[in-house]
């Protein structure tokens, strides 16, 4: 099975919320995401691709009612758009993989931790919580996990 049929398949799997939002760009209500006032210790996929995005170690509270994070586990990861879709130009993250939107990336993060905020959906994500990582092939990324 090709990549693009196996995110297609992963597609089809996803709930009405995950799709408005990894197919259409939309949304979720501030401070209803699973994964707002979240804190345990793993890594957050792209829930199409199973793409490693987001380290537990690079989330932090914003206060803003999404999922934060300081920077990707790679930069690579993720793919940056510009977005006038509110009359104002906002910069979309995507996952390079699938192409899902994610959110948002903004200048008005934590300085020490580099000034950016990756504003994400939780409907664009999975967790996988540190002990599980190495039975589900993502042991090499636990180095990023502290």
């Amino acid at each position: 099975m090709s990549k693009a049929e196996k995110y297609n398949e992963n597609i089809k799997k996803l709930n009405e919320l995950q799709y408005k939002v990894t197919q259409e760009s939309a949304t979720e209500r501030p401070f209803t995401g699973e994964y707002d006032d979240f804190y345990e210790k793993g890594i957050y996929v792209d829930i199409v691709s199973g793409k490693p995005l987001f380290s537990s170690s690079d989330k932090y509270d914003a206060g803003c009612g999404w999922p934060s994070f300081s920077q990707p586990i790679e930069e690579s990861f993720v793919t940056e758009h510009d977005d006038f879709s509110l009359n104002r130009k906002r910069t979309e993250i995507r996952s390079s993989d699938a192409d899902s939107h994610l959110g948002h990336v903004f200048p008005d993060g934590i300085e020490e931790l580099g000034g950016l905020r990756y504003c994400i959906n939780s409907a664009a994500l999975r967790f996988i919580p540190e002990e599980e990582m190495a039975e589900k092939g993502y042991s090499e990324y636990l180095k990023y996990v502290k």
